[in-house]
């Protein structure tokens, strides 16, 4: 077996070794824990199972978002940006809650995981690390949206301060519920004797489209009052940076740690999630006039980011306990979970079609026909699904090469830049069937 990755040894209290000594412990522990050694080197039975259950709810509630989406449809052609937002805050949620889960479950893997209200417990830094970059990120999603979409293109842009307030309303409401799913998922996992990153990504996913898109409109409601609107823009500015300035004076070692090395990941996916929305804004007529496309936006988005996000989440755990190691051609166990998560694609993009077409049925939402979405969700999901195992690699590889946490830096690698690509995928796929 390799080398356990030195920082993975020191934050993880030396997993290798507990991995070692799994088999040499006698029963009633030795079939659990040779069952999760076994799921450790390749993806199983049970794990296929976890992840196709995932992945099916994951489309499920992305479709309800996308249905909430087409019907508010007049808000976002009132406030214009607010399109752009919505793959930015959505993706950004995925960065830092899919990060977390991922984080969690090789601590899960490593026997280290324990739920506490301790200040200094694992799972209390995380979750303290995780309020602040929602906040952080939400204020530097509406700075980005503001000086990049003239640059792309989009001139009309509603005012920083509206930005602001919807970026960080939507992301604290958002947080909320969030950091309680991930935390229940977490410990059942531990309880189920479920893989948590079989199931976080598509999971964290869902709940995350389900959540995002709500927490936008109900800011979109405190816009109406001008006066009120730029009071909180202040007030979320001053929150935001006096956060920051607690979380790098505090004591918290790994909060610390945790924060400088999102911070800079989280921007550099910030702005790839901004032009994904780009993107998409300027397809707006497009998207009003069939709105059953974008009923199908996020579903796509989702399917490919959540798997994406299994594949980060499996090499993450794998690269901290030694059993892979960062090669420019992955080896068999890296190539048994790009196989398997590949794999999960067709079925779900082909599932994603047939509930889009279902759900603009269902409330009358414009279509250009049941072949066309399909063909839309199939062949765009398809790339969109490609880049993420490419990305779920080698930017998790890449990671481990330059010594920094896999978990922190791999998923918002993946699902930033599968929302850019997959964006891109959908808009000409929507040009190449012929509706734009």
């Amino acid at each position: 077996m390799a080398r356990c990755h030195p920082r993975a040894m020191s934050r993880l209290s030396k997993p290798s070794l507990r991995l070692g000594r799994v088999l040499a412990e006698g029963s009633p522990f030795r079939a659990r824990r040779s069952a999760r050694v076994r799921d450790l080197l390749g993806p199983d039975s049970v794990g296929i199972r976890q992840s196709l259950v995932a992945l099916a709810f994951s489309s499920l509630t992305a479709v309800v978002a996308g249905g909430f989406l087409a019907a508010m449809t007049g808000t976002l052609e009132r406030y214009p940006g607010l399109l752009v937002l919505v793959p930015a805050a959505i993706g950004m949620r995925g960065n830092i809650f899919g990060a977390l889960g991922s984080r969690l479950a090789t601590s899960i893997h490593a026997g280290t995981f324990r739920i506490s209200r301790r200040h200094e417990a694992l799972v209390t830094q995380n979750v303290f690390a995780s309020g602040v970059l929602s906040l952080v990120t939400a204020v530097i999603l509406a700075v980005l949206t503001k000086i990049l979409s003239p640059i792309f293109g989009l001139d009309s842009v509603v005012a920083i301060a509206d930005l602001v307030v919807l970026s960080a309303v939507g992301a604290l409401l958002s947080f909320l519920v969030l950091i309680a799913v991930t935390l229940s998922l977490a410990a059942r996992s531990v309880e189920r004797g479920w893989d948590l990153d079989d199931v976080n990504a598509p999971l964290v996913s869902a709940v995350g489209d389900v959540v995002t898109l709500p927490a936008l409109l109900v800011a979109s409601f405190l816009l109406e009052i001008d006066v009120l609107t730029n009071t909180l823009a202040v007030l979320l500015v001053m929150l935001s940076a006096l956060t920051l300035w607690w979380s790098r004076r505090s004591l918290l070692t790994m909060m610390r740690q945790i924060l400088a090395e999102s911070l800079p990941i989280l921007l550099a996916t910030g702005i790839l999630l901004v032009i994904a929305g780009v993107v998409i804004e300027h397809e707006l007529e497009t998207f009003a006039a069939n709105r059953a496309v974008l009923v199908l936006v996020p579903a796509c988005l989702a399917a490919a980011g959540a798997i994406g996000g299994i594949l980060s989440g499996r090499l993450s755990t794998k690269f901290h306990l030694g059993v892979i190691e960062p090669t420019a051609i992955p080896g068999r166990p890296a190539r048994r979970d790009l196989i398997a998560g590949l794999a999960f694609a067709l079925p779900v993009l082909i599932f994603n079609g047939l509930l889009a077409q279902f759900a603009s049925a269902l409330f009358g939402f414009e279509s250009p026909g049941f072949v066309t979405l399909l063909s839309i969700s199939v062949i765009g999901g398809s790339i969109a699904t490609l880049l993420a195992g490419a990305i779920g690699y080698y930017g998790t590889a890449l990671a481990v090469r330059a010594g920094v946490d896999p978990d922190t830096y791999g998923m918002p690698l993946v699902t930033s830049s599968v929302d850019l690509g997959g964006a891109a995928a959908l808009v000409l796929t929507i040009g190449w069937v012929g509706l734009s």
